[in-house]
């Protein structure tokens, strides 16, 4: 009898891939591109630094891999909101919500997006998938306005990038100075009622900025 044998498993690339990817993103943001070890990021994704330089190349560039990711991520989440379905009013709440949610829920994302800041952004300037997506998301919330403006309920000459950096900034801001915001406003900001409170003078906020 012809004992076959056993064929040595196939390495999974993109399972690799994806595990160094996450252990890149947890230690960059814990520590910046400054702080963070090729040796620690390779003990946590249960490889090599091998397999990281074949994936990624140096350091760099695994940092600038990680910071397109995490930009991507939340680019294609906004993407599955499938606001276009919603009244233009309903679809601009439910970004606002979504966008305070993500950076609840991705604390990593902020901290990433401040590293990016602090290299004045070169790790992303050569990547075409980030500017297709942020264009993408650009014309998204563009279509919103439009639409209000066409049924009465939003003001015309809304820039839609504008707007963005708005729902961006006064999520971000928050949670990024909570810790003084603490201190020196004698308040728990991330007590359950402060951020649901905070939520709700968001949403306040932005309507205000666009409704008729």
């Amino acid at each position: 009898m012809r004992v076959v044998e056993e064929q040595p498993r196939a390495r999974d690339a993109n399972a690799t891939r994806a595990r160094i990817l996450a252990a890149a993103k947890s230690e960059f943001a814990r520590l910046g591109l400054a702080g963070a070890r090729v040796d620690e990021i390779a003990r946590h994704a249960c490889a090599n630094k091998r397999m990281i330089y074949h994936y990624f190349g140096g350091k760099e560039d695994l940092f600038r891999a990680v910071l397109v990711e995490a930009y991507l991520d939340i680019r294609n989440a906004e993407q599955e909101l499938e606001l276009g379905h919603l009244p233009p009013r309903e679809a601009l709440e439910r970004l606002v919500r979504f966008t305070w949610a993500y950076y609840l829920d991705n604390p990593e994302f902020i901290t990433l997006v401040n590293s990016a800041n602090l290299h004045r952004g070169k790790h992303l300037e050569k990547s075409e998938r980030l500017r297709t997506a942020s264009r993408r998301f650009v014309s998204m919330v563009q279509e919103i306005l439009d639409r209000g403006v066409a049924d009465g309920v939003f003001r015309p000459g809304i820039d839609p990038v504008q707007l963005n950096i708005t729902i961006a900034a006064i999520g971000y801001y928050y949670l990024t100075n909570r810790f003084t915001g603490t201190i020196l406003f004698e308040r728990d900001f991330m007590e359950d009622k402060a951020l649901e409170d905070r939520l709700a003078f968001n949403i306040d906020t932005v309507l205000r900025l666009v409704l008729a």
